[in-house]
């Protein structure tokens, strides 16, 4: 289960890795812990993938299908993570194949970058990941795009 109760089960920090000649991907060992009873990896949103434990993805699945079929953001968000929607499968060294559609929307070639984002994980190309990182790291606008969020510590 990768969101039980604290941090310990959360995926955190970010990992860069290089696809192997097969376009296999090596996980790390506390990420695989964590999708030991199963995994989806599907489109994401930012032109990346998303890594979702198998009972993440149940409850996205039960979300979506609780929407409306007359409505046409609704057919058109389950398109994108049914469609693109792949069970990840290890090998015996802890890889997993990237599906080649998966790959070519994601523009992976070859270094990607893994990142934790709490309850699931992402799947970045380098490229784009450093694109996303500049855009994190711009305090000016990090200040007007959190502002609304009251994080407290308390």
């Amino acid at each position: 289960m990768a969101y039980i109760t604290g941090v310990e089960q959360m995926f955190l920090g970010r990992f860069e890795h290089n696809l192997d000649d097969k376009s296999r991907i090596i996980i790390p060992a506390k990420y695989r812990e964590l999708i030991k009873s199963g995994a989806y990896v599907t489109q994401g949103f930012d032109r990346n993938l998303m890594v979702l434990t198998t009972e993440v993805f149940e409850r996205v699945v039960t979300y979506l299908n609780e929407l409306g079929m007359t409505n046409p953001d609704a057919r058109t968000l389950k398109r994108l993570i049914f469609s693109s929607a792949s069970p990840v499968t290890f090998d015996k060294l802890g890889r997993f194949l990237i599906p080649a559609y998966l790959r070519e929307f994601a523009r992976i070639e070859n270094h990607v970058i893994l990142v934790g984002v709490g309850d699931y994980f992402e799947i970045w190309s380098k490229e784009e990941w450093l694109k996303q990182e500049s855009s994190l790291q711009n305090a000016e606008v990090n200040e007007h795009r959190f502002a609304a969020f009251e994080i407290h510590t308390r």
